[in-house]
């Protein structure tokens, strides 16, 4: 990394996400935990959501299904249909109380479902009609695992429907109150699954050429844009991560690729996206972290590229995140599974206090206080802040 003094910038600077004004760094970043029963934000979710916000602070939510087909787990919530949305406005109601901002992510699994998990037990969709390896496993409403299936490929007449969920999801999440929506084209995903060659093995104009395989994410976040407007929209991708196969033969020339289209849509409607959010190689789905230089080669490179604010991910400590953020390599940081045990992390990474241990086999399951709201906070009587 750059001298970690280079700017002067902590976790705890504040920052100018566009019309947004953030307190400080500290990302809460999108993961699924299975608690929405029947896909509708229970008031566990307001709990947990409100737990984990500050004044200033932001949050993303876990990823949403913008349709009845999207789902890739049990008991995720949804956001088309009039029902999910009153749910959701509880939910961002609570947030905003605690001074805190809210985007919406939303999510399209394509490939990575089961037909339980699809209405009518149908196939579930993605570019190619090839299935996830065998090393991978799909987890079931009974708690069961399963192999993934063979995949129905979309066909090309077929993607501007997929595209106008997303667009009426967005809508829908604006009319729930969120501040904005990030669209998930990262971790072997839906929208990933026409990126990288690795799954794409298309032949028709969402196929083939870079061009072709960024096509279907630059019209589903043009689309969005047009119906909310760019500054309450974002894009996360993970062009260097291999999850659930999601493999291309050029990593960061997928990513300057996807980059270089963001910049000229920004350019094009005359106002910057919310963020653009990365995943940094050193993500594992399992929680091993590695690091070396040329990964942090890898995100510099994508950072330097996109012309607007850049927030990072995957594996992150207090003290990477604080020297991401002093040497300029990012601007935000998001944090998963140590903002699933510590609900107050933003005050803890302040003070430097010790985290609570999160316990991996509650992470899906869907009780809704074990494992998601139960988490202790500080003692307010031990702590004093500065």
């Amino acid at each position: 990394m750059a001298d970690s003094s280079s700017t002067g910038l902590t976790l705890f600077s504040p920052y100018k996400m566009g019309k947004f004004n953030l307190s400080h760094r500290v990302v809460l970043a999108p993961m699924t935990r299975c608690r929405a029963l029947n896909e509708v934000p229970q008031p566990s979710l307001v709990e947990y959501y409100s737990q984990r916000s500050t004044p200033g602070g932001f949050l993303i939510t876990e990823g949403t299904s913008p349709s009845d087909a999207s789902a890739g787990f049990p008991h995720v919530p949804g956001i088309y249909t009039d029902e999910q949305v009153e749910a959701w406005k509880k939910v961002v109601d609570a947030v905003h109380a605690k001074g805190a901002i809210i985007f919406c992510q939303l999510w399209h699994v394509g490939r990575a479902s089961h037909q339980v998990l699809q209405p009518g037990g149908g196939s579930p969709i993605s570019s190619t009609n090839n299935p996830i390896s065998k090393r991978w496993k799909v987890l079931l409403p009974d708690g069961s695992h399963d192999a993934y299936p063979e995949p129905r490929r979309l066909e090309t007449h077929e993607i501007p429907q997929i595209v106008e969920q997303y667009r009426h999801a967005a809508l829908n999440a604006i009319r729930a109150g969120f501040d904005g929506i990030e669209i998930h084209s990262a971790h072997g995903y839906l929208i990933d699954q026409f990126l990288k060659d690795g799954i794409n093995d298309r032949t028709d104009e969402y196929g083939g050429s870079l061009e072709n395989r960024c096509k279907f994410l630059i019209e589903t976040v043009q689309a969005v844009v047009e119906a909310v407007g760019a500054d309450r929209v974002a894009v996360r991708i993970s062009p260097a991560i291999d999850h659930l196969d999601a493999t291309d033969s050029d990593p960061i020339g997928l990513g300057l690729a996807v980059i270089e289209r963001l910049n000229k849509l920004q350019q094009d409607v005359g106002s910057k996206l919310a963020y653009l959010h990365v995943t940094q190689p050193r993500f594992a789905a399992h929680g091993q972290v590695e690091f070396d230089q040329d990964e942090a080669r890898f995100m510099r490179t994508l950072r330097n590229a996109y012309e607007g604010t850049f927030m990072a991910s995957g594996g992150f400590t207090r003290e990477l995140g604080m020297e991401a953020v002093a040497s300029g390599d990012t601007d935000l940081v998001s944090y998963g599974r140590q903002f699933i045990s510590n609900p107050d992390l933003v005050l803890r990474f302040k003070l430097n206090a010790p985290l609570n241990k999160y316990n991996r086999e509650t992470f899906y399951t869907h009780d809704p206080v074990v494992g998601y709201t139960d988490y202790p906070f500080l003692n307010s009587e031990s702590v004093k802040e500065d």
